[in-house]
């Protein structure tokens, strides 16, 4: 289902990584940026410059794993993973993970219901040997909701279980093909497609996902804010350098009342939502990379995610993610049916 289109989507990559630098508007003050969590960089590695002297981030850059996001509950605070234990978790890990298994019975085997060849989840745990993709809280895990956070989610969700079709509008954003957990901000590995290709010219950084050909063009230098009415899946971006680190701060997130994080995570957000990203290179086949989610009227604490980025071979190639997509289609009429069916009944 993916066209080759790369070098279409290239060359408008390219085009909009090359806005004039005078036209970047009123600079604004800068704004607070969330704490970071350490970064180990290779003994003796210092990343190569572009030619304006930032860290040179360009590549394309493979976030696959099969980290888990959350760390299980079982682990506590146990961040890492011994060599042995590796081994052992990522066979484990890899038979839980196994589609074409048959084990289970029908309504297990329904879940599978597409097979393994679909998937491109990676086949090792990430290079940081973590435990969990979330690092901070300790427990790597999500914190709780806010009370009245708490009571919308239940609220909302009660109501959609209730009210799956109605209409297009109603579903996930996935579903939709408008946002996806890899798009970021955070950036979030999904079950494939989760490639990045990172250009950089001076004053901008643009960041291309594979997932759904999604791209962002970050200004270094500050602009005047967008109004607040336009809120944007994306957000909008501007990022600056801390010595060896690009870190990006993006606010005006557009939200709903379904996830802003893909399938991964079943989680919500409103206006209040912030992330900031970091970007070190601490290897030449590396780059690490976090992110801090903060909405204090959803979450009762920030929370950060941590995952390398590793060199990968393109080209990287076009997602036609509506392309022959009869999925959302099926959706919807199925929904039709079943309301006739029931009128039916009441006669």
């Amino acid at each position: 289902m993916r066209s080759l289109r790369f070098l279409m989507s290239l060359a408008v990559l390219l085009a909009l990584a090359v806005p004039m630098v005078a036209q970047s508007g009123a600079v604004a003050a800068k704004p607070a940026t969330a704490p970071a969590a350490k970064t180990t960089t290779a003994k003796g590695y210092v990343a190569p410059r572009t030619p304006d002297g930032q860290p040179d981030l360009q590549g394309i850059w493979d976030t696959a794993s099969i980290t888990p996001l959350e760390r299980p509950k079982e682990l506590g605070t146990k961040a890492f993973y011994t060599d042995e234990e590796i081994k052992q978790y990522e066979k484990r890990r890899m038979n839980d993970l196994d589609r074409d298994r048959r084990d289970g019975g029908a309504t297990q085997d329904l879940a599978r219901a597409y097979n393994d060849g679909w998937f491109d989840r990676g086949t090792h745990l990430a290079r940081n040997k973590r435990t969990s993709r979330v690092i901070d809280p300790a427990d790597g895990r999500f914190p709780p909701f806010t009370p009245e956070a708490q009571k919308k989610y239940d609220e909302f969700h009660k109501w959609f279980a209730a009210n799956p079709g109605n209409s297009a509008e109603d579903r996930e954003l996935f579903d939709r093909c408008l946002f996806f957990s890899q798009s970021g901000p955070p950036l979030v590995p999904g079950n494939y497609n989760n490639l990045y290709q990172i250009i950089q010219t001076p004053g901008y950084v643009t960041i291309y996902s594979e997932m759904a050909h999604q791209t962002r063009t970050v200004p270094i230098t500050r602009r005047e804010k967008l109004p607040k009415d336009v809120a944007q899946w994306m957000g909008e971006s501007v990022g600056h350098w801390e010595g060896e680190t690009l870190i990006i701060e993006s606010s005006n997130i557009r939200f709903n009342d379904h996830s802003h994080f893909g399938t991964q995570y079943d989680g919500m957000t409103d206006e209040n939502l912030r992330v900031t990203e970091r970007f070190t290179r601490t290897a030449a086949d590396m780059i690490t990379y976090q992110a801090t989610v903060t909405d204090p009227t959803v979450y009762t604490k920030p929370w950060t995610i941590e995952l390398p980025m590793e060199k990968a071979v393109g080209p990287i190639f076009e997602y036609a993610c509506h392309e022959g997509n009869y999925g959302l289609s099926g959706i919807l009429s199925g929904e039709r049916v079943k309301e006739k069916e029931a009128a039916m009944k009441a006669k």
